[in-house]
């Protein structure tokens, strides 16, 4: 792992079929009970919690730990009651009174760039978000990565979605993934998949090794662990 980034843990639920979410593309739920508790914990042990734009925008997660007794244990580590959301989204036209920006209490960083009007970071800001603005087209997330690290986030959480995954895989920025499989069937050619993006040819290809796969409940779920092979 590089010195300048956190630990990266990608952790998301896609069907058997490898999609993340419908055509409908609004957030369906793949993971059972027994998987979002494991969740939940893995949010407890991190630092911080990163989603994309599409994400962030249209599905406006809370990024919180839900359970009292794993923020108790947060507190007692003197750590904050939850991980640092983090937002990466060209133009950050979330809104201010959404899961996101109110649901906490927690650090709030938003990655964006000049596609996010003035109006709207200082909007942002005055809501208590710290907006870091990168002059590009897109957001540059190796810098991202720097700044997260001289923040003080050692181990970073990352929940989707596919574009964000694609670009972080394609920088070799990513060090273990969590995947659940769902026992469904979703289908779609537009439906997203965990590396969404122009995809990779087999040199390019990301090279991961089996850490370990189990049964997580009884209707047929399976959580496969697998960790980087990093490019040299």
């Amino acid at each position: 792992m590089a010195a300048y980034r956190p630990f990266v843990i990608v952790n998301v639920a896609m069907s058997a079929d490898g999609k993340i979410d419908t055509v409908a593309r609004k957030g369906a739920t793949l993971s059972s009970p027994a998987d979002k508790a494991r969740v939940d914990r893995l949010r407890a042990e991190s630092d911080a919690v990163m989603v994309g734009g599409w994400t962030l925008v249209h599905e406006d997660p809370k990024l919180t730990v839900k359970s009292i007794q794993l923020r108790l244990e947060r507190k007692a580590r003197g750590l904050t009651e939850n991980p640092v959301k983090v937002g990466v989204v060209s133009q950050a036209d979330l809104q201010l009174d959404g899961a996101f920006i109110t649901a906490g209490p927690a650090s709030r960083l938003i990655f964006t760039t000049p596609r996010t009007s003035p109006e709207q970071i200082g909007r942002l800001e005055a809501a208590g978000v710290e907006v870091f603005l990168h002059d590009r087209e897109r957001v540059d997330l190796v810098r991202v990565m720097e700044s997260l690290n001289t923040l003080g986030i050692k181990k970073l959480l990352v929940e989707g979605g596919g574009t964000l995954l694609a670009e972080l895989f394609r920088l070799d920025l990513v060090d273990e993934i969590y995947t659940y499989v769902a026992p469904l069937i979703f289908g779609g050619a537009m439906s997203p998949t965990l590396a969404d993006g122009p995809g990779f040819l087999p040199a390019q290809a990301p090279r991961l090794r089996l850490a370990s796969v189990e049964k997580v409940d009884e209707d047929g779920g399976i959580l496969i662990h697998y960790r980087i092979q990093h490019k040299r």
